[in-house]
């Protein structure tokens, strides 16, 4: 290998002019060959950082994320910069032009004779299973009859170039090898659900008699409101790369939140056992949940052409295809009908959840359950029914998002909290806290016991003084009596997040371990990393488990042949499940290296422990002191297993669906955040001035990314609540498929002032991993302090009597046509606009 050296020290080199300048170029060659050294390491990165001051890295410490420079310097692999073979061939797709109807001819014939075509595939093409629902039927690979979204994939052309194939389906439509019988498509979810369409049957929880509790109330409050969905829009879109291997087997490069599951799917897809499927993820530029199950299709297609041609094959969807075939988060109808007190305490009452699920199940059940369960947020509901619509519209299956429903469920509650103080003429904080949880209700209305109530209201109390919230109230009351036009909003939400998968099974994970004989550690698990920090904390654990520096610690590419049967990376439980996992191995090495070393040495077992680098025995003069390498070197000339497996699986959670009743989640996170709005009523154009945000992770395992997580989560929310709208046509085809016509938060949009901070002193109550708390879904449900600041500044010009209805997203234009709206109902001018509708 070619290697750079000093031009100082070359032979032939000039001498230099003068001694400063060879000093120069002598450090500059240095600093070339270092970047040339670093380029050549590979792809797997050393879990450290670059400075050598940098501490252990222990869990509970801030550290830089394993390829933040990587990341920076544009050195990090994703799927499309991977080298393929000479010959690898490249897919692509042809997709129905309608939402809904039936296929009546397809030629494929026609299509394999195009110039440049290598192979064409279709339903009857494949081998093994046609459906590759994740987890119901419904999501055929290929269209056989029926046709249910626009988008749908109807076949596949494999070429030589991109550009070729691309160029193939193009003629094959125009050539109109495909004739299709259209037919009218369902697009209302709410009349889909009140007509019985549903992809999975309803379900109820309650608890109490809700109805005798809305008949004794002395107020009942109603309302219904209008949530969008969400696109995933990751940096890396859908990609793959598949190789064949010797045997009828596949090696699969994905991004990719669930491996084991593509693996399982591929596998069926070509008749083949699991053990001939190998599915290997390093990083992900993104997932959000839009590559938990909707990253599967892909691999199985470019898996169906790699067998049948014997040659690698590469699929990568452009950014708006990838919007066109793939699910978003799901829109719901919300209705709530809630009896309160004369002081807006609910006594109880009624919540109907309608989610859009689009054409099949996919994960939906469990979306709506989870916005079932968060449909209470952080308020008991008292005597309380709670019911979840799955509808079925023929639009790409919706599925998971960053929150997994939560956020939907939340947005009902947090409405009512509005809501209920316009009626009663309160702020809405005062409500909110008269709500919260607390002694005497702390059960949920499907029987969870909410654990840690003082922690919640003591949050929501430091931010309340930490953010001058009555005194900022008042300034804005006496601003907006000032000012007809401009008007400003204040809002304090919390959250309440449960953390754990509900559906049980998932909630389980495994790890390997690896010590080598010069004391270098690999470790690997079942998550998988999307930028949030998950192999960094993993990281973290080994080194504080083993006492070892950063430097010694490597960790590797997620792979179905290392850990098996892994669940997705989801549901905000990769470090606590996989780190539980990685310190479990540890914790089984560590008590075989001590049992040898106690033997080997002859030293006390019971007094042993690791300290920076060092097996550490005894105390005072009797301590003795084994350097990690003399150790691991001793145990393998020893015959002493240096490699170990972890396992873990979350204790207490089980919810029984007959009942509607049980523990889903393992604890709750809690946060909140404050957030001030200026609104031109107008034009309906607003900013967000400041943001406050307080929010738990119990011990953090590493504060730098937590609060990263924390911002994103936050503005990421934002944008779901305020421009990103997503539109079909009356056909039922997208429309905003690209940055032109959908718009996600940028770097402008962030407030002004934007203050984050970590609950600290609080550590979970559960024996969670090293008692933190997950973090990478509950900030996002902070963004809803943004709606409900919007919906203080409109109800200012209503003289804080009423709180407009704003669906969402609360673009320009709604929060315009809600603000006319009031003024019709609180003036005697007529409104310029008509009302929104949903």
């Amino acid at each position: 290998m070619r290697t750079l050296t000093k031009l100082s020290k070359a032979p032939d080199a000039a001498p230099a002019r003068e001694p400063d300048t060879a000093t120069d170029l002598s450090a500059d060659a240095a600093r070339a060959r270092q970047a040339q050294q670093d380029r050549i390491k590979g792809d797997a990165p050393l879990a450290r950082e670059t400075t050598q001051a940098a501490t252990h890295g222990h869990a509970g410490n801030a550290r830089a994320h394993e390829s933040a420079v990587k990341h920076v310097t544009g050195r990090a692999a994703y799927i499309d910069d991977l080298k393929a073979p000479a010959d690898c061939l490249y897919l692509a797709l042809a997709l129905s032009p309608v939402a809904h109807g039936r296929l009546t001819r397809l030629d494929l014939d026609t299509v394999r004779s195009l110039p440049g075509v290598v192979d064409v595939v279709g339903f009857s093409d494949v081998p093994g299973h046609t459906d590759i629902g994740p987890v119901f039927p419904g999501d055929p690979i290929f269209v056989e009859d029926e046709i249910s979204y626009a988008g749908q994939v109807l076949f596949t052309v494999a070429a030589e170039t991109q550009r070729t194939a691309r160029e193939a389906v193009k003629a094959a439509l125009e050539a109109g090898v495909v004739e299709i019988d259209e037919q009218p498509a369902s697009l209302d979810p709410v009349a889909a659900a009140e007509r019985g369409e549903c992809v999975r049957p309803t379900h109820v929880q309650r608890r109490g008699d809700w109805t005798a509790a809305l008949a004794d109330a002395p107020r009942v409050v109603t309302g219904e409101q209008f949530v969008g969905g969400q696109e995933h829009f990751y940096l890396e879109g859908q990609a793959c790369l598949v190789t064949p291997t010797e045997d009828e087997g596949v090696v699969v490069h994905t991004s990719n939140q669930h491996p084991s599951e593509t693996q399982k799917l591929v596998a069926e897809v070509l008749g083949i056992p699991l053990h001939a499927v190998t599915v290997e993820v390093r990083r992900m530029g993104g997932g959000f949940g839009g590559k938990e199950t909707q990253a599967s299709p892909w691999a199985c297609i470019a898996a169906l052409v790699a067998r049948r041609t014997g040659r690698a094959t590469r699929l990568r969807l452009p950014r708006a295809e990838d919007m066109h075939v793939t699910g978003k988060r799901h829109p719901f109808h919300n209705r709530y009908r809630l009896g309160v007190d004369e002081h807006g305490v609910i006594q109880g009452g009624e919540i109907t959840l309608i989610g859009d699920c689009g054409f099949s199940p996919d994960l939906s059940d469990a979306i709506v359950d989870r916005a079932m369960f968060h449909a209470d947020n952080a308020y008991s509901l008292g005597a309380a029914r709670v019911t979840g619509y799955r509808a079925r519209t023929h639009t790409a299956s919706n599925t998971a998002f960053r929150g997994f429903g939560g956020p939907q469920g939340m947005m009902v509650i947090e409405a009512a909290m509005d809501d209920i103080a316009r009626r009663i003429g309160e702020d809405p904080l005062t409500v909110r806290k008269r709500n919260l949880y607390r002694q005497g209700r702390t059960i949920t209305h499907y029987g969870q016991t909410v654990e840690q109530i003082g922690l919640l209201h003591e949050l929501i109390e430091r931010l309340e003084a930490s953010s001058d919230y009555w005194a900022r109230r008042q300034a804005i009351t006496a601003f907006n009596t000032q000012n007809p036009i401009l008007k400003k909003g204040l809002a304090l939400t919390p959250v309440k997040f449960g953390i754990s998968f509900t559906a049980k099974h998932l909630n389980q994970a495994g790890a390997l371990l690896h010590v080598y004989t010069d004391g270098s550690v690999q470790i690997n698990h079942g998550g998988t990393e999307m930028g949030q920090g998950l192999h960094t904390k993993i990281c973290q654990v080994v080194t504080q488990e083993l006492a070892l520096h950063l430097d010694a610690v490597r960790i590797t590419a997620t792979r179905t042949d290392k850990v098996p049967n892994t669940s997705p990376t989801a549901a905000s439980s990769g470090a606590d499940l996989n780190g539980m996992a990685a310190r479990d191995a540890c914790l089984t090495l560590k008590a075989r290296l001590f049992d040898f070393a106690s033997e080997h040495y002859e030293i006390d077992r019971e007094a042993m422990r690791m300290e920076a680098g060092h097996l550490v025995a005894g105390i005072g003069e009797s301590e003795r002191r084994i350097p990690w390498g003399e150790l691991v070197q001793a145990a393998y000339l020893g015959r002493v297993s240096l490699s170990a497996k972890g396992f873990y699986a979350t204790p207490l959670i089980h919810y029984d669906r007959g009942t509607g009743q049980g523990r889903p989640f393992y604890y709750y996170a809690f946060g909140a955040a404050v957030a001030e709005v200026s609104v031109d009523t107008l034009s309906g154009e607003y900013q967000v001035d400041r943001v406050d945000i307080l929010h738990d992770v119990g011990d953090s395992l590493n504060p730098a990314i937590d609060r990263g997580q924390v911002e994103g989560g936050f503005i990421q929310g934002m944008g779901w609540l305020t421009s990103e709208e997503l539109k079909w046509n009356e056909a039922g085809r997208l429309i905003s498929d690209g940055p032109a016509t959908y718009k996600i938060p940028t770097y402008g949009d962030l407030p002004p002032i934007f203050n984050v901070e970590l609950m600290e002193g609080h550590p979970n109550s559960m024996a969670s991993l090293y008692r933190s708390k997950a973090v990478g879904e509950p900030p996002f449900m902070l963004g809803i302090s943004v709606w409900s600041a919007l919906r203080d500044a409109l109800a200012s010009l209503a003289d804080y009597r009423e709180a407009p209805r704003l669906d969402t997203p609360a673009t320009p234009e709604r929060v315009l046509l809600a603000a006319e709206a009031l003024r019709s109902r609180h003036s005697d001018g007529p409104p310029a606009f008509e009302e929104p509708s949903p």
